[in-house]
């Protein structure tokens, strides 16, 4: 699966239909409040759009951006495991809402923090980039996470799939065979022609 992430064309409402026109199976929209990462971004209008949502909170104060961001009736709410310690608090509350939950860790945190969770989330979200900007360039030692990620889900039969965000193209996608949903950014939203670069994804997917 396809999450198009619209970071960098937030305020381009004419090229975000476009985007929504592809009929991606999500459109990731990453909020960052300025603290957790350097950047500031928020989506508090978006036009209306077809596609599934998948939120990803780059933010300190999940609960506030989940108020706020449930207004979209995203699919996903992802959070960070680094932005709190009040894990299973915002878990419970996120599927209270009737919003499926994920977990995002950064390059730098291993699998192992948070797989006292993997039974009762519905997603996990590597990041393969440092989060809080677009387009950087793809970790590769990311793969491992992947992978481990897919073993423990075969292993013990748990059913959260596999995200992965950052510097993915149709040349890095090849590393990514273990996700389940691939976030693509820049790649596709600042390319000459989005459904171009899009089908060519769908052709490396095949």
């Amino acid at each position: 699966m396809v999450a198009i992430s619209i970071l960098n064309i937030k305020d381009d409402f004419d090229k975000i239909k476009k985007i929504d026109e592809l009929n991606p199976d999500y459109i990731h929209v990453d909020v960052m409040d300025g603290e957790f990462v350097e950047n500031k971004v928020d989506f508090l209008t978006l036009p209306n759009i077809k596609s599934k949502i998948d939120v990803h909170l780059m933010v300190y104060d999940i609960k506030k951006y989940i108020d706020i961001y449930m207004k979209y009736n995203p699919e996903y709410i992802t959070f960070h495991y680094e932005a709190t310690d009040n894990i299973l608090d915002y878990i419970n509350y996120i599927k209270k809402l009737g919003i499926k939950v994920g977990i995002s860790i950064k390059p730098d945190t291993s699998v192992e923090n948070i797989i006292k969770y993997l039974s009762i989330i519905d997603l996990v979200l590597v990041m393969s980039v440092e989060p809080g900007r677009g387009g950087q360039k793809f970790i590769n030692n990311s793969t491992n996470k992947i992978d481990e990620l897919y073993n423990l889900r075969e292993k013990n039969n748990y059913h959260y799939l596999i995200e992965v965000d950052g510097g993915i193209n149709n040349t890095t996608v090849q590393s990514c065979k273990n996700a389940d949903i691939l976030v693509i950014g820049s790649y596709i939203t600042m390319s000459n022609d989005v459904n171009d670069s899009y089908e060519s994804i769908l052709k490396t997917l095949d």
